[in-house]
């Protein structure tokens, strides 16, 4: 009995050891035939430990799948081994480096060198600790070894993540491991910079429009910046903060897109415009914001399901873009020339950060890229809202004046006079200020119709209209007011507003209008002046008054000026 206890132990090591050679005959080898060593690019394998608690020594009889160095596994990959099977082939031995350069997400990374499966020499890197971390270099994790000629050894590398699955190692000689380490990350750092150039930029359109949606698109660059400078380790690389003393920070996954929904709405109009797309809208942003508000309790549980709702978004954002481009808003198609642009580079990244893609630079940097190139368009349409709304300014300053001034003189018109002359008249008191009305009227103006014709009359309404102009001041409101009749609000004393009067009449009567070569007219004016007693005088007793005085001016026999009594 014990015998065959014995032969069916002996069996059973011999299957497991088969096995066991097997499994290690099944892995793939990297082979090292040269001193100088810069592999970005080979084949290895990973095994999900789904328990997250297995020893090394679990881990080496565990069946591991083929694949390349660059890996994404989704969020059901929270603890994955990576397997790297080494040989040097080359005459001297080599002191190699296999980095890590995604680790300043990952909650933990940790090196185990082994040969023939006994453990050499290991370093475990608690990233969600605080405190100085060794082997950490900005955001790489760094582990080094000696490999003999024609020795093997194989290199497990344990990757614990927050949610999401993904990482890249690469394998150097020490020359090209700082290499390595110089350059990580200097290609994002420009991302960033030009995502701050854009918010400066802003700045300088919110002072220009002060409208809310400026704001909103701050708010979007600020959570975009953050997101890219946390996601692809700017925080790691030039500050050593990780991802993990950083976790809440996260949350900008999910503000981001919220404050590109809002921008949606205010930009578009949707709740006056659009209803139907704002509803959509409003379904999708209550989605992001309650994800966020979860965030703050529990941020890994909420970045669980934040991609899919950033799908989600992506999804109904270019829908509501195509609707509006369709019923034929003007923004809308450069708006959805970004939003393409943004919606195709971040699904490409959410398919990498689920596992469902490959990895490669614009799939793994998919969100940066996508929020950077929409950023710009954004700020294109801020910009062209901004010139549009200040061209219908523009039409509407316009229309007010052509509304306000006497087509022929230019000066302001009769209902333009009565309203601000009454504002002027209410403040005169508050601003201290003195009031004087002026009221004038052409001498025999129908006799020079009547005799050369309206067009030399246009011309002397003209002339008269430039004289008022040269006299006035830049307070003061001349108007036309009549036919001939004229009127000229001073901000000035009675005694200066009867020497402007003077002067008024003067050039008037040393003004002479050409009729043809040889023959030229004279003309004259009537001026009555008023000073605006108090407050309470209405336009319409002041012009009464000054009106009096005009016509004693003309009882008077003309060209001259009046003041009343």
């Amino acid at each position: 009995m014990v015998a065959r206890f014995l032969l069916l132990f002996v069996i059973y090591s011999l299957c497991l050891s088969m096995t066991t050679q097997s499994r290690a005959d099944n892995s793939p080898i990297v082979n090292i035939d040269q001193r100088s060593v810069d592999l970005t690019q080979f084949a290895m394998s990973y095994f999900i430990d789904s328990t997250g608690a297995m020893a090394l020594s679990q881990v080496q009889q565990q069946n591991f799948t083929n694949s390349q160095n660059e890996l994404t596994l989704g969020t059901n990959a929270k603890t994955t081994w990576s397997k790297i099977v080494i040989k040097n082939s080359y005459s001297d031995t080599l002191r190699l480096f296999v980095h890590n350069p995604d680790a300043y997400h990952l909650e933990e990374v940790s090196f185990y060198e082994t040969q023939s499966a006994q453990l050499i020499n290991q370093s475990v890197i608690q990233l969600d600790k605080t405190g100085p971390k060794a082997n950490m270099f900005g955001g790489s994790a760094v582990f080094s070894f000696y490999i003999a000629p024609n020795q093997q050894k194989t290199i497990y590398v344990k990757s614990v993540t927050f949610s999401h699955q993904w990482f890249a190692l690469t394998i150097y000689d020490e020359e090209h491991s700082k290499r390595a380490l110089v350059g990580n990350g200097n290609y994002i750092a420009l991302l960033v910079g030009m995502m701050l150039a854009l918010m400066i930029y802003n700045f300088f359109l919110y002072l220009s429009a002060r409208k809310i949606e400026n704001i909103v698109y701050a708010l979007y660059l600020i959570s975009g910046t953050v997101w890219v400078a946390l996601s692809y380790g700017v925080a790691a690389n030039f500050f050593g903060i990780f991802s993990a003393e950083l976790l809440q920070l996260n949350s900008n996954l999910l503000s981001m897109p919220s404050f590109l929904v809002i921008f949606v709405m205010l930009i578009f109009e949707t709740k006056k415009h659009y209803p139907k797309e704002h509803i959509a809208l409003s379904i999708i942003l209550f989605l992001l914001v309650a994800d966020f508000i979860y965030s703050l309790f529990d941020i890994v549980g909420a970045l669980k399901p934040a991609s899919s709702l950033a799908a989600l978004m992506m999804t109904v954002t270019f829908g509501v873009s195509i609707s509006l481009w369709r019923k034929g808003n003007t923004l809308a198609k450069y708006f959805l020339l970004g939003h393409s642009m943004f919606v195709i580079f971040n699904m490409l990244a959410v398919l990498y950060y689920k596992g469902i893609s490959n990895a490669n630079v614009i799939n793994s940097h998919g969100v940066g890229i996508g929020i950077l190139l929409e950023a710009l368009m954004m700020a294109f349409i801020l910009s062209y809202r901004i010139k549009s709304l200040e061209k219908i300014k523009a039409q509407q300053t316009e229309l007010n004046r052509l509304v306000d001034t006497d087509p022929m003189t230019g000066l302001y018109n009769r209902r333009y006079f009565d309203r601000k002359s009454e504002e002027l008249i209410a403040a005169m008191a508050s601003n201290q200020q003195e009031l004087t009305l002026l009221i004038a009227d052409l001498d025999h103006f129908k006799n020079i119709n009547d005799t050369y014709g309206h067009d030399v009359g246009d011309k002397v309404i003209i002339a008269f209209a430039n004289i008022l102009t040269s006299e006035q001041g830049l307070a003061d409101i001349a108007c036309r007011y009549g036919g001939e009749e004229f009127v000229l609000l001073l901000n000035c004393n009675l005694l200066d507003a009867k020497q402007i009067a003077e002067r008024i009449r003067q050039k008037a009567q040393e003004t002479y209008i050409t009729i043809d070569e040889v023959q030229t007219v004279q003309f004259t004016v009537s001026i009555g002046v008023h000073s605006v007693a108090h407050a309470s005088t209405t336009v319409k007793e002041t012009l009464t008054i000054a009106d009096k005085a005009l016509y004693k001016a003309k009882s008077n026999g003309r060209n001259c000026v009046e003041v009343a009594a």
